[in-house]
C-alpha cells in the first residue's frame, strides 16, 4: 500500500478475512470423499467468494466493482447453505459448523463494509 490506497486486492481486508474463511472450508472438505457433491459444492463456492473479490478489485468502474462484491457476498450466503446442509446430514461437526458459520458471517459484514463503501462513492458521483 502506498499513501493509504489499497493496490491489490489482496490488501483488501475483505479479501483476507474471506481467504482465512475459504481455506477453512476448503481443510474441512478434505475429510469428504473426493467426488461428494456438497464437497464439490462448498469448493466451488467458497473459492468463488476470493474470487468474486479479485475480479471486482480489477475491474474499473465502481459500479463494476460493486457488481462483483455483490456476487462474492452472494457466493459466501451460498455457502452457509451449503454448511447447514453439512450439519444436518452429519457431514460437518456441530463445532466445526458453528466455527465456519462465524467465519462465514465475518466474510458477509466485511463484503456489507465494501458495498456500502462503493455504494457511497456511488452517490456522491449521481
Amino acid at each position: 500500500m502506498s499513501d493509504g490506497k489499497v493496490t491489490s486486492f489482496t490488501g483488501l481486508v475483505a479479501w483476507q478475512k474471506s481467504h482465512e474463511f475459504v481455506l477453512l472450508v476448503l481443510s474441512t472438505c478434505e475429510h469428504f470423499p473426493r467426488n461428494d457433491f456438497l464437497r464439490n459444492q462448498l469448493e466451488r463456492a467458497a473459492v468463488s467468494i476470493t474470487s468474486n473479490i479479485a475480479e471486482g478489485f480489477g475491474r474499473q468502474t465502481t459500479a463494476d466493482k460493486k457488481h462483483f462484491y455483490i456476487m462474492a457476498r452472494g457466493s459466501a450466503y451460498e455457502v452457509q447453505n451449503q454448511l447447514l446442509i453439512g450439519r444436518d446430514t452429519g457431514k460437518i461437526t456441530k463445532d466445526q459448523f458453528n466455527i465456519l458459520a462465524n467465519e462465514s458471517l465475518n466474510s458477509i459484514k466485511l463484503l456489507h463494509g465494501l458495498i456500502r463503501s462503493l455504494n457511497r462513492s456511488l452517490n456522491a458521483t449521481s
